[in-house]
């Protein structure tokens, strides 16, 4: 487990910009067993996390004109219980990855983002593909 003082600025930056905090089982199911949309938010410590993934989800939610009912969070390598009831309860069949974003809908995977998509694509365009899918599902 990463060290609080390393992952809690990591944290509060997503946190301070509308996502709330998924740290047990519990909290993962009750956030996406609700009826309605959802952004996931799979946080982590790479350089991809820091230079595109949390920037293009804040920018995605605060130019949003469709935006998700939520939006939630959880650290991989940190909020261990939450990530790994989220990846095998609500993310399958897609392989763990972190960073990654989900949009789900009724508990649904309807759109993913890897890290694989994230690496090496500026900011910018991980928000214009979250953009597209929360105007087609939201």
């Amino acid at each position: 487990m990463y060290p609080t003082e390393i992952v809690a600025p990591m944290k509060a930056e997503v946190t301070e910009n509308g996502f709330q905090e998924l740290l047990t089982a519990a909290d993962v199911d009750n956030a996406l067993q609700k009826p309605g949309t959802a952004l996931l938010f799979i946080n982590s410590v790479c350089g991809c996390s820091a230079g595109t993934a949390r920037p293009g989800v804040i920018a995605a939610l605060k130019n949003a004109n469709k935006k998700p009912d939520q939006a939630l969070t959880a650290f991989a390598g940190y909020d261990s219980e939450a990530v790994a009831k989220a990846r095998e309860s609500y993310l399958m069949p897609y392989p763990p990855s972190s960073p990654c974003i989900a949009l789900l809908k009724d508990g649904q995977v309807v759109h993913m983002i890897e890290r694989h998509m994230i690496e090496g694509r500026p900011a910018d365009m991980i928000a214009a593909n979250l953009l597209q899918a929360f105007d087609q599902h939201c």
